[in-house]
Order: structure tokens, then C-alpha cells, then sequence
């Protein structure tokens, strides 16, 4: 199967397919799908530190993907 068939298929898996291939992806690579060459900036750092905080403290606060989902599709269908 080529890189291009592989690519077309992913949006038709399922959410849990996807997390299995996430975690293979990253047994075969580790961490290095980072990109060091671009490297994130202090500022950066600090908004995921934040952000993680906050979900950490009241993990049920935000959305669902599932509902962002929703309202994307809703503002699109205008």
C-alpha cells in the first residue's frame, strides 16, 4: 500500500483505529516526530503549561471533541 493509500484511509477509521496507530507510530519512533529544527518558544511553553494545568485541575471543563466536531460542522453548513 502506498503513502498516498495510507493517508486516504485514515479519515474513514475509527477514533480508537487511529489511537492504535498513533501508539504504534510512536513505539516505531519515539519522540521523534518532534520537530527539533523548530523548536517551540518560551511563550509556547508556557500556554501548554498553563493549559495543562487547568485540564489537569478540572479535566470535565472543556469540550468534547465530539461537540467541537459539531459546532465546526454547524458554522460550515451557513
Amino acid at each position: 500500500m502506498s503513502k498516498a493509500e495510507i493517508l486516504a484511509e485514515l479519515p474513514k477509521l475509527t477514533r480508537q483505529d487511529r489511537a492504535e496507530i498513533r501508539h504504534k507510530l510512536t513505539e516505531l519512533d519515539g519522540d521523534q516526530w518532534l520537530d527539533t529544527d523548530d523548536p517551540l518558544t518560551d511563550a509556547e511553553k508556557a500556554l501548554l503549561d498553563a493549559r495543562l494545568a487547568a485540564y489537569e485541575k478540572d479535566p470535565d471543563a472543556g469540550s468534547s471533541w465530539d461537540e467541537v466536531e459539531a459546532r465546526i460542522r454547524a458554522r460550515l453548513k451557513k
